[in-house]
């Protein structure tokens, strides 16, 4: 068996790093794609609903009426776009989704606060999109209720028997960018470190390269590392600037330990990039290596790994499938590192499943460079 030699091993990562400076389609896909998507997405994927379209049916007319409707409008979730004067006009209005709700105050509305009596007001939602629709719903039934307990106890000196007060850790004022960025993260970097090394060795057979790499006496396992090293630079530099970018433009903080992200980072980047290295190898076709990279990485990534759904409430075979994508793993980690501030004794499990990763990634790469470099 052939000794392996750091010189060599040198010369290939510094070969490898000429061909990404020199195509600068590469450099441009390395480092300005990520600060690009963390921005659109994190913008573009959002759970917050705020500005509800709402339209009003006051048939009580009093001032307890409106103080009801400006406490769904001062809330912040609701926007009043609408005053309706009949039952015919609410059908018409969230058929064409000019109002998400129709809030209907019926005209004994007021009497029946003044009688200490329920005083039941009605809200029409759109169903059409069901997230936003519970959503709603929930928003109502806590303004409705906040009010009631001030309508009813206003002007009584006795305390509210009993109050219910939530404190949320971790995500203070539940932003969905708190969530969505340090998830970015994960997904960017499994999509763009396969796709930058699914490039390499098909590249190499399409200019004619590999058959005098096959000459040399370089061994197969450091060409995967030389050609692993740049793009492992690369990758550091990303996760840095994806950290920087969801802390000076969403306001994401990092409660964690920097070296323990790092870490983290650079065994699920060597991952995917053995990954991209094995679909190199085996397509041979820079065409159908990004196409391949693409379909492997993009779908499990954004819909298996939590990002943007909650895994638990998905069926149990997807749950059991999602125990193969290693996004999940380092979604996790992210999350736990950035709003958390834990460490490995919490996340050794996901650290775990990245080593096992980065493991897989490296021994497929090897396997199928072999077929080509003795």
């Amino acid at each position: 068996m052939r000794r392996l030699s750091a010189r060599r091993l040198w010369a290939m990562a510094r070969k490898e790093w000429l061909h990404i400076s020199r195509d600068r389609r590469s450099l441009a896909m390395a480092f300005v794609v990520p600060a690009v998507m963390v921005i659109m997405f994190g913008y573009i994927i959002s759970f917050d609903v705020k500005n509800i379209r709402m339209a009003v049916l006051d048939r009580d007319h009093t001032t307890q009426s409106r103080d009801l409707v400006e406490a769904f409008r001062s809330s912040g979730y609701f926007q009043v776009t609408a005053r309706l004067d009949d039952d015919r006009q609410v059908a018409p209005l969230l058929t064409r989704g000019a109002a998400r709700l129709v809030l209907v105050i019926p005209p004994d509305f007021s009497a029946n606060l003044a009688a200490r009596q329920p005083a039941p007001v009605q809200a029409l939602v759109d169903g059409g999109d069901a997230n936003t629709a519970s959503i709603a719903i929930n928003y109502a039934q806590a303004i409705a209720a906040t009010y009631s307990v001030h309508a009813v106890l206003k002007g009584q000196p006795l305390p509210i028997p009993l109050r219910a007060e939530s404190r949320v850790w971790y995500n203070e004022d539940l932003k969905s960018s708190n969530m969505i960025v340090p998830g970015l993260m994960a997904t960017i970097m499994m999509i763009l470190s396969a796709l930058l090394t699914a490039l390499t060795i098909a590249r190499a057979w399409e200019r004619g390269t590999m058959e005098q790499l096959a000459a040399t006496p370089v061994h197969r396992l450091e060409v995967i590392a030389g050609k692993l090293l740049p793009y492992l630079g690369i990758g550091f530099v990303d996760i840095i600037l994806v950290a920087v970018v969801g802390g000076i433009v969403f306001a994401v903080p990092f409660r964690g330990s920097p070296i323990f992200l790092m870490v983290t980072a650079m065994l699920f980047l060597i991952g995917a990039q053995g990954l991209g290295i094995f679909i190199s190898a085996t397509a041979k076709s820079q065409f159908l290596a990004t196409q391949l990279a693409m379909i492997s990485t993009f779908l499990p990534s954004t819909l298996l790994s939590g990002l943007m759904f909650d895994l638990d409430s998905m069926p149990k075979v997807l749950q059991l499938i999602s125990l193969l994508v290693p996004a999940r793993y380092f979604i996790t980690a992210v999350r736990g590192i950035f709003l958390k501030g834990v460490g490995v004794d919490v996340l050794w499990g996901q650290a775990l499943g990245m080593i096992i990763f980065a493991t897989a990634g490296l021994a497929l790469a090897v396997h199928a460079f072999k077929k080509e470099i003795a």
